[in-house]
């Protein structure tokens, strides 16, 4: 069975933004495409006689917009098997739902009424912290340098052998045919000694090279697993992580970043530099649960 890929729509031009970027990545993996709209409005419009048979505004409001993202998507790619579909519940609970049996799910950074004006939505900051498969925040407004066609970045954490997310990054950059830039941020510790001016070069080196044999031994295990006909690119750099992230990602399709697990399916940690990449990244941004891999297999 194929797993869709869901977007959230909410009426909002960042929600318009993601459902094209869902119809496109949809049309380029084969997979089917479910368009979700969550609203509480059951809670707002009062308990209603049961001899009432006259929908809720709200439902009929909910119902045209979900009706009228999959015809955009159907136009966008009329090869994509497209349904809709319309939940009175709280948008974050129906999507962490749906994110169990979906490929991946897609949201706008921003949405309707007062969360709008804010650089992140609260939806999608809170289902990048929850989902059980990968989230895709898409950005409001249109990158400032347009993208490389099939560029994806991903940063590599300190960990031993490859992530979820290097693995999805890879897939991903496989799909469209395209290149992954892998990077490898490194800082020197804070509690290292200061040492004598003309040593303290020799001691970058030993980090910088420290961070480049780390990133060979993952990539070259992450190589043995995913496609050959991607070109994979190594960026050793020092800084911030989120900093370097961000200059990296600027002319990318795609941005993708990790989170680790910190008990059970219950939640995820959205560190610094996943809240970092989620607002200021400059094209959309991929969050990948660590354990994404193990439970789909």
């Amino acid at each position: 069975m194929q797993l869709p890929v869901v977007v959230g729509v909410d009426g909002s031009q960042g929600s318009l933004r993601a459902l094209d970027w869902a119809a496109a990545e949809a049309a380029r993996s084969g997979l089917p495409l479910r368009v979700v709209h969550a609203s509480l409005w059951e809670r707002y419009e009062g308990i209603r006689p049961a001899s009432d048979t006259e929908r809720p505004t709200e439902q009929v409001l909910a119902e045209h917009l979900v009706a009228a993202a999959q015809e955009r998507a159907q136009r966008l790619g009329p090869e994509v098997r497209a349904v809709a579909s319309v939940q009175p519940e709280d948008p974050v609970a129906a999507l962490v739902r749906e994110s169990h049996e979906a490929a991946l799910v897609v949201l706008g950074s921003r949405g309707r009424g007062r969360i709008a004006g804010m650089l992140l939505g609260s939806v999608s900051l809170s289902l990048a912290g929850r989902s059980h498969c990968p989230v895709v925040v898409v950005q409001a407004t249109a990158p400032g340098i347009p993208p490389k066609s099939g560029r994806v970045v991903v940063g590599i954490g300190d960990a031993a052998g490859p992530s979820a997310a290097a693995a999805f990054a890879l897939a991903q950059a496989a799909s469209r045919h395209g290149e992954l830039i892998a990077v490898r941020a490194w800082r020197r510790p804070a509690h290292e000694a200061m040492t004598h001016p003309l040593l303290s070069g020799s001691q970058a080196s030993a980090h910088h090279q420290q961070a480049e044999e780390h990133l060979e031994e993952v990539l070259a295990v992450l190589d043995r697993t995913g496609s050959s006909d991607v070109t994979i690119h190594r960026s050793v750099v020092q800084g911030p992580t989120h900093q370097e992230l961000i200059e990296a990602a600027a002319g990318a399709e795609l941005l993708v970043v990790g989170a680790r697990r910190t008990g059970g399916w219950h939640g995820f940690h959205l560190g610094p530099v996943n809240h970092a990449m989620l607002h200021y990244a400059p094209c959309p941004v991929a969050v990948v649960p660590d354990a994404y891999l193990s439970s789909r297999a």
